[in-house]
Parts: C-alpha cells; sequence; structure tokens
C-alpha cells in the first residue's frame, strides 16, 4: 500500500468517524434539512449506524421518500387528459361547488395551469381537508396562467334553477379569466352557450389535475363566502355547515326563519319533505 491509499482510506475512516460522533438530534436535523428526493442517499451515509434512533430515522424518512413517488405517480395520472390534449396551448379546468346546500351561492372556478404544473397533492376538493385546500388554493392562484370565478347568489337560484344557475356560474368564470382556453376540460358536463371545444369527463374532479385546482379554488371561495356570512347572521352554523342542512341549521329555520341568503325553493321543498 503506498502512502496515497494509506491517506485515503484514514481520510474515509475519519469521515465514517465523524458521522457517528454525531448525536441522533444532529442527524434528525439533518435528514429534516434534505430534501425528500435526496433521502436515499442520506440513509446510504448512515446505513452502518446501528443505533436504533437513527434506524428509526431513516425508517421514518424512506417511507416519506415512497409516499412522495407514489403521489408523484398519481400527479402523473391525474394529468391523462392534459396529455391527450397537449396540442391545445391553453387546457382549461372548470368545476363548481354549492349545489345542495340551502342557503350561499353556487361558486364555479375555471382555471388555466401550466402545462408543466407539478403541485402535488391536487385532488378532488372533497378528498382533501380543509388545512389543505387552504395551502393548495394558494398554491394554485400562485402558479395559475389565469383563473377565473363566478357565483350566482341565492334569488337567482330560486329564479332560474339550481341547474341552470350552476351554468351560468360556470359561464361567468369562464368570462372572467384573462386568457380565452382553447379547450374547456368539464367535470361531467356541457356548459351550454360556450363556444369553446368542451370534454365532459365523468368525476373528472379526480382524474383531471385542471378540474381538480378549479374544484379546490372554487371550494375555497365558497367557504369564505359561507364563514363571512355566519357573522352576520349568527346561529345557523354556516361557518361549519357552509349552508348544507345539518341538524343544527334546520333548527335554526324552525326558530329564527329563513335570512336573505337562504334559498327559498330548497327550504320549502325541505319542509314540504319534513
Amino acid at each position: 500500500m503506498d502512502f496515497e491509499e494509506k491517506d485515503f482510506e484514514e481520510k474515509d475512516f475519519e469521515e465514517k468517524n465523524q458521522e457517528k460522533q454525531k448525536t441522533i438530534a444532529q442527524i434528525k436535523l439533518e435528514f429534516m434539512q434534505t430534501p425528500i428526493p435526496k433521502v436515499p442517499a442520506l440513509i446510504d451515509k448512515y446505513t452502518m449506524d446501528n443505533r436504533s434512533g437513527v434506524k428509526t430515522i431513516c425508517k421514518q424518512y424512506y417511507n416519506k421518500y415512497l409516499a412522495l413517488q407514489e403521489e408523484e405517480k398519481r400527479l402523473a395520472q391525474m394529468k391523462a387528459y392534459e396529455n391527450k390534449y397537449a396540442d391545445y396551448q391553453y387546457i382549461c379546468g372548470v368545476d363548481e361547488v354549492g349545489r345542495g346546500p340551502l342557503a350561499g351561492p353556487v361558486v364555479a372556478c375555471a382555471v388555466i395551469l401550466p402545462k408543466d404544473c407539478n403541485i402535488l397533492y391536487i385532488n378532488d376538493s372533497k378528498q382533501l381537508s380543509q388545512k389543505k385546500r387552504e395551502e393548495l388554493y394558494d398554491e394554485i392562484i400562485s402558479h395559475a396562467i389565469a383563473f377565473g370565478v363566478g357565483s350566482i347568489p341565492p334569488a337567482k337560484i330560486d329564479e332560474m334553477n339550481i341547474l341552470q344557475a350552476t351554468y351560468e356560474a360556470m359561464r361567468q368564470a369562464i368570462r372572467n379569466l384573462s386568457i380565452k382556453p382553447d379547450i374547456i376540460l368539464n367535470d361531467a358536463v356541457t356548459i351550454p352557450e360556450i363556444d369553446i371545444k368542451q370534454v365532459p369527463i365523468v368525476k373528472g374532479d379526480s382524474k383531471s389535475i385542471s378540474i381538480a385546482a378549479a374544484s379546490i379554488v372554487a371550494k375555497v371561495t365558497r367557504d369564505r363566502f359561507m364563514i363571512a356570512y355566519d357573522k352576520i347572521f349568527p346561529g345557523y352554523g354556516f361557518a361549519d355547515n357552509k349552508g348544507y342542512g345539518s341538524a343544527q341549521h334546520i333548527e335554526a329555520l324552525k326558530t329564527l326563519g329563513l335570512t336573505p341568503i337562504h334559498r327559498k325553493s330548497f327550504v320549502k321543498k325541505l319542509m314540504e319533505e319534513g
């Protein structure tokens, strides 16, 4: 063995020894500061450390790495329709929320995402927690090429009926885009009076990243409306039930009566059924 080989081996031994001298807290911090895609390399670095605490950390972060891979795979599947229509420059997802509540508006959103959009965890808004929806709302708004929101109030819903009000909210959302889409991906419907190619997709909010993004923005927007209304019309629980027919809401209708944001046609039907 020559001096260069000996120096290299001693240096390698010293580096490993220094790593072993790190406390478990220091190693945990190192993992916390490492991007998840680079975790396997960090695990290799500590593979010879037999301390149970280190093994636990390695296992925890390896599971996070696997979870990230699964999420990236799911997200790739959510882009199937976007890839299918990739020849269109501006692909717009449209969705609505609030067709069933007794109170509040029906809200729709139209979103055009960049083609290289990789916002993790975008999904049907109903599959996400309120906290996650709020986080994703901010990401979607900041990354979107364009987005538009449409809203139809309760009195107009009573006048038009909920289906026509939903279509009008969707048309509003599309009109409020700063860029005209080349194609629209919808959650199961074809919107009348729209001169743009449309693709209705059954359960589209769980199959298309564009529709899912629209569902999240629509849901967060409407939830914020209802939370604000709760302060104006206390006692109905709007911040919690978002206008749907919870026990508290129905009891409040009996004792407090209707508010200006109630859909009279819906409440009348409920009372007749009751």
